[in-house]
């Protein structure tokens, strides 16, 4: 049997588009790279081909519309709770917007679905960089100080906080023995947060400091 040269064209460029955007996660080092977004393009074009050809007649869309309900599973693999936020988002989203590109290509929607892969990788540089800047102007950390117990100890941390204008809130204190924890959560520009970690290492009555 011939393989159709739409089929044949479908299979190249769903493989093609899956690669693209798996190489830039594989560089980024995520769960989710290079080999994965390409079987997934590659297997979404597939259902949503034969899904026109096994239901030309009654449902072509039967098949293809199980890949959003079976792509769903594939994300949230990908996504951990930790203790302070979640991982894994961005890689999910990645997953399901790559399947739509297969669905896309499968359906027949060549150039749509090429613009939109240049476009999410324009996204994907572009927000980068502008992530990266925001992160430098407002930055949240998490920091952990134990000391030995005294009076109005962690006000003095608190202080230091105050110091380098970084908004704060303590979200929890912990007394064992002579020692004593306590835990911030702190907003601001990364410089701020720098001076503020030096002023922490630099202090000797800091036992241990977590940041």
């Amino acid at each position: 049997m011939q393989l159709p040269e739409q089929m044949i064209l479908k299979i190249l460029l769903s493989v093609c588009v899956g690669a693209l955007i798996g190489a830039e996660r594989e560089y980024r080092s995520k769960s989710a790279g290079f080999r994965t977004l390409t079987l997934i393009c590659l297997g979404a074009a597939l259902f949503t081909a034969f899904s026109q050809e096994i239901g030309a007649k009654t449902s072509p869309d039967r098949i293809a519309s199980n890949v959003v309900v079976g792509i769903g599973f594939v994300g949230a693999g990908v996504i951990f709770k930790f203790d302070y936020g979640v991982q894994g988002i961005t890689t999910a989203a990645m997953i399901w917007v790559t399947a739509a590109l297969g669905m896309g290509i499968g359906a027949g929607y060549f150039l749509v679905s090429g613009l939109t892969c240049v476009l999410i990788l324009l996204v994907l540089v572009i927000f980068t960089q502008l992530e990266g800047w925001i992160d430098r102007i407002n930055q949240i950390r998490n920091y952990k100080i134990t000391c030995d117990y005294q009076n109005e100890t962690l006000h003095r941390y608190e202080n230091y906080l105050k110091e380098q204008r970084l908004k704060f809130k303590r979200n929890r204190e912990l007394k064992s023995g002579g020692k004593i924890t306590g835990e911030w959560m702190a907003q601001g520009p990364e410089d701020r947060h720098l001076r503020f970690i030096n002023q922490v290492l630099k202090d000797p009555s800091v036992t241990s400091f977590e940041f």
